[in-house]
């Protein structure tokens, strides 16, 4: 049996001193800073690596031979570097199975995006596992009738949360204007033109981003306002 390991973290930039800066500048996440101009020390960011260490014990349980796929970005979204990379290869039959810590690592955008990545999968011969929720699983023989359900249950508190957090941020800054305060972050200015020629050459958001000293999230969101 082969397996996808699919890892996610939302985010993937170093919060010491509010450098900005990525976790590939550390030298396998550790050390100090390799950006020029940055004293940062060491990597503060999220890291997948908890994730990935038991899942890996879990695939070789199972005797199972694993690819790994791991992402540094946010969940409201399915334009993720590695989860694109991952369905195409189920398309073209490179593993039978995918597993993730939990259910919200593969996707937080809600009961309809998540069914429409499940169903894909299925379409492919792909089975789901959540490594943490046994009850959120298209495997065994009633994989189809309990893991939609349950599925559909998580996926709707999970979107319910990335709300929550959204208006809790938006009513924080509401009073930070009504005191006189701004809040939020200066607005990062970079090229479009120059990061849509980088796209066009066949890089990954990642590499853009590390080319142009900008976190890739920030890149996507201006290139579709």
């Amino acid at each position: 049996m082969r397996v996808a390991i699919y890892a996610r973290v939302s985010k993937e930039t170093c919060t010491v001193r509010s450098c900005g800066h990525l976790k590939t500048d550390h030298a396998q996440g550790k050390g100090s800073c390799r950006r020029s101009g940055c004293d940062c020390s060491r990597y503060e960011g999220q890291d997948a690596e908890n994730q990935l260490l038991e899942l890996r014990r879990y695939a070789k349980a199972q005797h199972w031979e694993s690819i790994e796929y791991i992402d540094y970005e946010t969940g409201k979204h399915s334009d993720r570097d590695a989860l694109t990379r991952m369905f195409g290869d189920a398309s073209r039959k490179q593993f039978d199975v995918v597993v993730t810590w939990a259910l919200d690592r593969l996707s937080r955008e809600g009961i309809e995006e998540t069914f429409r990545h499940l169903r894909t999968l299925r379409e492919y011969g792909v089975k789901y596992e959540s490594y943490t929720e046994p009850q959120f699983r298209t495997t065994g023989p009633m994989g189809d009738v309990f893991g939609e359900l349950m599925i559909a249950l998580s996926a709707a508190m999970a979107k319910m949360e990335r709300l929550k957090i959204s208006e809790r941020t938006k009513a924080g800054l509401a009073r930070a204007r009504r005191e006189g305060r701004v809040g939020g972050r200066r607005p990062t200015v970079f090229s479009r033109d120059r990061a849509l020629q980088l796209r066009k050459s066949g890089l990954s958001w990642r590499e853009i981003g590390r080319k142009m000293g900008v976190a890739q999230s920030t890149i996507r969101a201006g290139l579709r306002g």
